[in-house]
């Protein structure tokens, strides 16, 4: 880990003074995880999820709130702010979150590396695991009462990847191993 902080550190700023650096990769692939512990390598790097801007109707169509609440500050090198959507809920919260604009932020979600927000990004990871080894995990953690929610879930991460899709755009594959991660050279395909 810290050799790859070292290297999104040395980076040229991609989103004003910031080096945004997206992990994608099917849901359950390990992107919360593997974020937590960069950011950590990172010396407590910024993380949003975009979990916390999708919602129930709107699972991959986010892209307006990311520019607005989150891209458009950051450019101008000033904290985003944003309200994380409720999934018990099933709304937007109360509370405001801040997302400093630090010299590495690290965005991690389902659609990440979208063609959308590619031009931002100073570096796209993707999480190298099948869409079926994902989604057994991501079942697993979230149990038998979200099995309705997960049906729904494969066929909407179906077509989002199958018109946009961001594995091969990825500069790095992440793979997870017993001792951590690997990382390998992605297909890094230019638009």
């Amino acid at each position: 880990m810290a050799a790859l902080a070292g290297r999104l550190r040395a980076l040229p700023p991609s989103l004003g003074p910031v080096r945004l650096v997206a992990v994608d990769g099917h849901a359950g692939s390990g992107k919360t995880t593997f974020c937590a512990r960069l950011a950590a390598a990172l010396g407590g790097a910024p993380v949003l999820h975009l979990d916390d801007l999708a919602t129930h109707d709107e699972l991959f169509e986010w892209t307006g709130r990311m520019r607005e609440w989150i891209l458009a500050p950051l450019a101008r090198g000033e904290t985003a702010r944003y309200r994380a959507y409720d999934w018990v809920a099933r709304r937007f919260g109360d509370d405001e979150r801040a997302l400093p604009a630090a010299p590495v932020v690290l965005v991690e979600g389902v659609g990440a590396g979208r063609r959308a927000l590619r031009p931002y990004l100073a570096c796209l990871l993707w999480m190298e695991l099948t869409d079926e080894g994902s989604w057994e995990r991501g079942q697993l953690r979230d149990g038998p009462e979200l099995t309705d929610f997960w049906d729904g879930w494969k066929q909407a991460e179906r077509a989002h990847f199958s018109t946009d899709p961001t594995r091969p755009y990825a500069q790095l594959l992440v793979l997870q191993s017993m001792e951590g991660y690997v990382l390998l050279p992605g297909p890094s395909k230019t638009d």
